[in-house]
């Protein structure tokens, strides 16, 4: 009998992130591969050095698999990839096919979006980041204007991946992107997503009585 998987995540983040923090990635994979998991805690106070034995940089999410450890969300989402067909194919070239775009995801797309938009929320619009990751977003839009999917004609967890990085509203806002754009929306549609984002906002509202309480 399989092992049920633990998806580490905060107990509480407050209302901006909520439905952003990553464990919803390995939610959602979980979800799609119709594998059991469970989702535990740790202190979102004190969150830089509170699991550091579990993860070295002081982030979530983090996964137990009976034996194995791991963290890195591209590195859980491979974990699980392989253990379902749903998420990765077995043949050779279409698990290459699909891991090519999961890094793609992460270092050619996320790589620019996120200190993008750090620095923009942090007030200086105009970051120089802009123009490269406009670049960027619009060779994507190439590729996704000519496909429905990123792998192997189906979904797999290069979408999942691909999906979640640029379903964040600002950037989204950043130029116009159709294919993009219904690409997210094809995506989020999924009712394995709807219930990873569901179940993620109720685990975090569930803390807000306790944290406001604390104030």
């Amino acid at each position: 009998m399989a092992e049920t998987l633990t998806i580490w995540t905060y107990d509480w983040v407050p209302a901006g992130p909520r439905g952003f923090v990553r464990d919803l990635r390995l939610r959602w994979a979980a979800e799609e591969a119709n594998l059991a998991y469970d989702v535990r805690a740790v202190p979102f106070e004190d969150r830089e050095t509170n699991h550091l034995d579990s993860q070295p940089f002081g982030q979530v999410p983090f996964l137990a698999d009976g034996n194995v450890k791991i963290f890195e969300t591209g590195a859980c989402l491979l974990h699980l990839a392989r253990k379902s067909e749903k998420l990765m194919p077995r043949d050779a070239s279409g698990a290459a096919e699909t891991l090519q775009w999961v890094i793609a995801a992460l270092n050619s797309i996320e790589m620019v979006t996120v200190p993008w938009w750090f620095l923009k929320v942090s007030g200086q619009e105009d970051n120089g980041l802009a123009d490269w990751m406009g670049r960027r977003l619009a060779q994507l839009e190439a590729v996704l204007s000519e496909r429905d999917w990123l792998a192997v004609d189906r979904f797999t967890v290069a979408d999942l991946i691909m999906a979640d990085v640029l379903r964040v509203p600002e950037v989204r806002a950043h130029g116009e992107r159709p294919a993009s754009e219904a690409y997210v929306a094809r995506l989020t549609a999924r009712p394995a997503f709807r219930k990873a984002h569901s179940d993620q906002i109720a685990h975090f509202a569930a803390a807000d009585d306790e944290w406001s309480n604390r104030g």
